[in-house]
């Protein structure tokens, strides 16, 4: 994320808790739908390797500081889920094997919308968990 520029960021602030954008020009103003799932990842220091046990970071606080800055505290606070993931060794990662195909995994996120589906079918509006009384998803 910080590799992006601060303001192209601040602009997801609203739609991620609205769920609709609004472009306006001269003339007119219209209003989309935007329920969108937003994922990201950042470093933890310009260099990567900050806190890392293999690697030494050669950032320095002032760098780390204004790596951070970049991602506003209003735009964290609207990504609900966050999680530090530490390196796996490339001799672990090429030991692994091959994991379940994209095909069954998504037979299963199929299986579990239907599911939501027919929870929700006395709710006009609603289809699945994320959505409130009103059709909105929540942020």
């Amino acid at each position: 994320m910080p590799e992006f520029n601060r303001a192209s960021l601040e602009v997801l602030r609203q739609p991620l808790e609205d769920r609709h954008i609004t472009i306006s020009r001269i003339k007119y103003s219209i209003d989309y739908p935007a329920s969108f799932m937003f994922v990201a990842s950042m470093n933890p220091c310009p260099c990567g390797y900050y806190g890392d046990a293999t690697h030494r970071c050669v950032c320095t606080p002032g760098q780390i500081q204004r790596y951070m800055n970049k991602i506003s505290g209003p735009l964290l606070d609207r990504i609900d889920i966050h999680c530090e993931i530490q390196a796996v060794p490339f001799a672990q990662l090429s030991q692994m094997q091959p994991g379940e195909p994209s095909s069954a995994i998504r037979e299963r996120v199929i299986r579990a919308r239907n599911i939501q589906e027919d929870r929700f079918k006395p709710y006009k509006g609603i289809h699945c968990n994320a959505m409130n009384a009103q059709g909105i998803c929540h942020s």
